[in-house]
């Protein structure tokens, strides 16, 4: 009971204590209205665990409807790994972005990519869990350590960097 670990440690006292509740899950219209991501570009349907600045788990339902299975493989459908990394990344601009008051002005945006690695492929029926824990916090940049699961096996996992900026005409250009 001692020692507080590296996630609690990002709780901030006023968050703690000050904070109005918010809700512990999201369904995706509730999703939609913090990300702007839309179909067929939005790759997370339900977030099934949030504590704030700490840690989110979200769900992404994999279809044979795809567009992307078309052309990845035919005959051989895989998920593409990128696209796990950016479900990742997704539900991290989830956590971020719920902690901005003027999140409608802003975008969360890629940063950086590091030891991304694919352990499995993801096929048509499975359901990608995807977990994604805070590792640094600041105002306007988080870097975040996501793992994707397909029950108990681990599919992905990747450090991700994302920033915020301003959602005015030419910002995302200079990101």
């Amino acid at each position: 009971m001692g020692r507080k670990t590296a996630m609690e440690a990002n709780l901030s006292e006023e968050t703690q204590t000050t904070a109005a509740p918010l809700a512990t899950t999201l369904d995706v219209v509730q999703i939609q209205a913090i990300l702007p991501h839309r179909y067929p570009f939005l790759l997370i349907d339900r977030v099934v665990e949030i504590t704030p600045r700490v840690r989110i788990v979200a769900i992404k339902n994999v279809t044979v409807n795809e567009p992307f299975f078309q052309g990845h493989f035919p005959g051989y459908p895989i998920m593409p790994g990128v696209l796990m990394v950016e479900a990742m990344a997704q539900a991290g601009a989830a956590l971020l972005l719920r902690e901005v008051e003027d999140r409608a002005d802003k975008l969360a945006v890629f940063t950086g990519i590091e030891r991304a690695k694919f352990r499995r492929p993801v096929v048509p029926g499975d359901q990608l869990r995807i977990e994604v824990e805070v590792v640094n916090w600041r105002h306007t940049a988080v870097r975040m350590q996501g793992t994707a699961y397909v029950g108990d096996k681990r599919a992905c996992e990747a450090t991700i960097s994302c920033a915020l900026v301003n959602r005015g005409k030419g910002d995302a250009a200079s990101a």
